[in-house]
């Protein structure tokens, strides 16, 4: 099954790898990993269904503190100072620097959807969802909030998030830079693919509120180029801009070799394709949860991290990640409540 956008998708017809398929028909729940692991999902039925409302005891999720971190403070902030050396020598202008948190899971049995329904009392998102495809190994519920790429017929958009904090008081120089750099990589990356000329910025730097804290959000649109499909945009865009770095290439060669974890679907894309319709909304795998059971012991995972510039602090970089998480990991707890305060 899958949720999206208050839809309902059951009765899973197909599951592929493949791209192309977005491009023919029916309705699709799609899952990209990091790494470039993609599952596409075409399921036979699709309603109006809200996300229900939590039901006591149906989600046993790790306590607070029993998380365990891929980069512990130390290990983290010394590689926020690695990255700013790679800055100085001019290899890149900005890396994301990100952790993968790991917790056992309470009750191996643990449902993902009972996790949405918390996600959506505790931290509503725009772009909130679920794919639960145990068979496949994609158990995913994600409370993100940035846009990754929406489409409609030809008209493609990126809504790149850079600039994390608690109020917009905040918010720095740092963070507005940092903003218009991904702006302008993910302007490159939709240009490879959308007719010449198309590619606009509508919005710059748009402050967002969100349960807890408030980001810096553009949008960056076009017109995708005659012959350019699902294969092709992902191609280009993937991965997302926002979670990688500029340059991108340069950027992933640094996060492989500071980050000691893969980020699976955190960082990936996560969405829904409406093919029949021409219509698409996929997420940015950020504030997102994925139980992995590849191990003895199922366990759940989350993501969290920080974009790196020349500006950045590392005590600062850190804190944010914490920021990101604390929330999050309250309500994955079970033990959050709907009184809205944070961890």
């Amino acid at each position: 099954m899958a949720r999206f956008d208050g839809l309902l998708a059951t009765d899973l017809r197909d599951v592929t790898s493949d791209p192309a398929a977005l491009e023919s028909t029916g309705f699709w729940a799609v899952s990209a990993d990091f790494e470039g692991r993609l599952v596409c999902a075409r399921f036979g039925s699709v309603r109006r269904r809200p996300v229900p409302a939590p039901v006591p005891g149906a989600w046993r999720g790790p306590a607070v503190g029993d998380w365990t971190s891929s980069l512990d403070r130390a290990m983290y902030t010394t590689g926020v100072r690695r990255i700013r050396e790679h800055i100085a020598t001019g290899e890149v202008y900005q890396a994301n620097l990100c952790r993968v948190l790991t917790a056992p899971l309470p009750d191996p049995a643990a449902d993902v959807d009972a996790l949405t329904a918390l996600l959506a009392r505790g931290n509503p998102a725009p772009y909130a969802g679920t794919i639960r495809l145990p068979a496949d190994g994609v158990e995913i519920a994600t409370a993100s909030p940035e846009l990754f790429l929406r489409r409609d017929g030809r008209t493609v958009e990126s809504g790149p998030i850079k600039g994390t904090g608690r109020t917009e008081n905040d918010l720095l120089e740092k963070d507005h830079a940092e903003n218009v750099m991904i702006v302008d990589l993910v302007r490159n990356d939709l240009g490879r693919v959308c007719a010449t000329g198309s590619v606009t910025v509508p919005d710059l730097c748009v402050v967002e509120k969100h349960p807890g804290l408030v980001h810096l959000v553009s949008t960056v649109r076009g017109e995708l180029a005659e012959g350019a499909g699902w294969p092709e945009l992902l191609d280009a865009a993937f991965p997302p801009g926002s979670v990688t770095g500029a340059p991108k290439s340069s950027a992933l060669r640094i996060i492989g070799e500071l980050e000691t974890a893969p980020r699976g679907p955190y960082c990936g894309g996560i969405g829904w394709v409406d093919a029949d319709r021409r219509t698409a909304s996929l997420a940015v795998g950020i504030r997102t949860f994925w139980i992995d059971r590849t191990g003895t012991v199922p366990v759940l995972r989350f993501g969290t991290g920080a974009g790196i510039t020349w500006g950045s602090d590392p005590e600062r970089e850190w804190a944010e990640t914490e920021l990101k998480a604390s929330r999050l990991l309250a309500v994955a707890s079970g033990e959050h409540g709907t009184t809205g305060r944070t961890a």
